[in-house]
């Protein structure tokens, strides 16, 4: 299964998986009055946002290069990333006003063995969303299935705090479920600014890292015509980066020589994973 396959059947099994959690922890949490049952439903419904923003944003990703996109359409994988960011950032914002006003007015809520069975259930569920979309992540290296994955793991880690809050009711401790929507509504902002930093580093152009680029220079240092180096410069195009290297040769080598030189350089460039296309520019010296 291709890379955009593959992220088009997570999206959909993440939206199906949250559209069943979503209608069942709504149900119990609004029924119960419980603040972090609510949050957990809230946080269900930005991840059916994420979800059509990944298959969306794969949709899109997907499509080849043409006359007017000449180095295709990745960067829509980081468009569509920085949409589900954002509106982590707001959920995160509403579900922590609603949380720290439940524990001011120590807000209570009624006990029922339904919470706790929506709490087993949605952590079974997460964590084989997870496990899948992490096995499809680790193949592909796709941001938008990071995303997903991330926001897998995190549902099965807050609704074990979600299930302690339920079961601490139980005994009439109800403050314990205020701070669990706090700290939900925490957790959600701080994947949200990760998310959006990952994004926004790619849109703005970020240079490949450093590791990359002290690979490439390994391969230009087996060629020992290749007399120096100018900087490195590259541009992302989606997931994957465009380099572009000036090298010296010696003056008099014939313009074959020099060039082919290049053009090998360039092959063997483009056989590292992070890059798509290398330009080498020769000059002499």
């Amino acid at each position: 299964m291709d890379r955009f396959s593959s992220t088009k059947r997570a999206s959909m099994l993440g939206m199906i998986g949250n559209v069943f959690l979503l209608f069942i922890k709504g149900i119990v949490g609004f029924a119960s009055h419980s603040q972090a049952m609510i949050a957990d439903s809230a946080n269900s419904a930005g991840d059916i946002f994420a979800s059509c923003m990944t298959y969306i944003g794969n949709k899109i990703a997907s499509e080849p290069k043409d006359d007017t996109h000449n180095f295709g359409h990745g960067k829509a994988e980081y468009v569509f990333s920085l949409l589900i960011s954002v509106s982590m950032l707001f959920i995160a914002a509403k579900l922590l006003y609603d949380s720290v006003i439940s524990l001011i007015f120590k807000k209570t809520f009624i006990f029922s063995w339904f919470l706790v069975i929506v709490c087993v259930i949605t952590i079974i569920t997460k964590l084989f969303l997870y496990l899948y979309t992490k096995k499809l992540y680790l193949i592909h290296n796709d941001l938008l299935l990071k995303a997903n994955m991330t926001d897998h793991r995190n549902d099965c880690l807050l609704t074990l705090c979600t299930l302690l809050s339920v079961l601490l009711g139980l005994f009439e401790i109800y403050w314990f479920d205020g701070i669990v929507g706090i700290f939900i509504s925490i957790w959600i902002f701080y994947t949200g600014i990760k998310i959006f930093i990952e994004s926004y580093n790619v849109l703005m152009d970020k240079s490949v890292d450093s590791y990359t680029k002290d690979v490439i220079l390994d391969l230009i240092h087996l060629h020992p015509e290749i007399k120096e180096v100018d900087e490195i410069y590259s541009t992302p195009v989606g997931y994957q980066y465009i380099v572009t290297i000036t090298i010296y040769v010696d003056g008099n080598l014939s313009t074959f020589d020099s060039h082919k030189i290049a053009d090998n350089l360039e092959k063997e460039i483009q056989t590292i994973d992070k890059i798509s296309d290398a330009i080498v520019h020769v000059n002499p010296i």
